[in-house]
């Protein structure tokens, strides 16, 4: 699949509004690939299709996971977490995309220990987009602009406490890439 097939995709796919937090996640992901010396086209191809599946029907999503395998806790958290591991799965099946891509794609909400930089750049961007307006979001932009790992868990660091604030449960795999970021020597 070419970028400029994706666009296409995701153009009809998404709402207005989410077209545009996508075409900045492209833009930043674009940026982070250079920066961080990783395969650009493939960042951007990530960045155009990462929330894919975000407004497909919950209860369809929640049989993909069952009849694919995946974490069966993904039903016991908010269906949030869905639209990234169904996307990538959905996406494998009816088109052509790179192993790398579809990883970043389906990591980009939740991480995963050892993840790679393709992902980390797409699980950051996500966050950092210019359209993102929330508190301790230029915290975030700084962080990415010195560290891609920093920015990482930085990043999970962020989320986790956001979660905790509002007294929800934190999806295992978020906390144990956050465990194995900070790790790294």
């Amino acid at each position: 699949m070419t970028f400029e097939e994706a666009h296409e995709l995701i153009k009809q796919t998404l709402p207005e509004k989410r077209y545009i937090h996508t075409l900045g996640v492209v833009e930043t992901a674009e940026r982070m690939a250079i920066q961080f010396g990783e395969e650009v086209e493939q960042a951007r191809l990530a960045a155009m299709l990462h929330d894919y599946a975000k407004y497909f029907d919950v209860e369809e999503m929640r049989q993909v996971v069952v009849k694919e395998g995946l974490d069966p806790n993904l039903l016991e958290y908010g269906d949030e977490l869905l639209h990234a591991p169904v996307g990538a799965i959905l996406l494998s099946r009816q088109y052509d995309l790179d192993d790398a891509v579809l990883s970043a794609i389906r990591n980009h909400t939740t991480g995963e220990p050892g993840m790679s930089r393709l992902d980390q750049i797409l699980f950051v961007a996500d966050a950092i987009e210019p359209n993102r307006d929330y508190p301790g979001v230029d915290r975030l932009r700084a962080e990415a602009a010195r560290s891609l790992e920093g920015a990482v868990v930085a990043t999970l660091k962020q989320t986790i406490e956001f979660l905790l604030k509002k007294s929800v449960r934190i999806f295992p795999l978020t906390i144990e890439t956050y465990n194995d970021f900070v790790n790294i020597p």
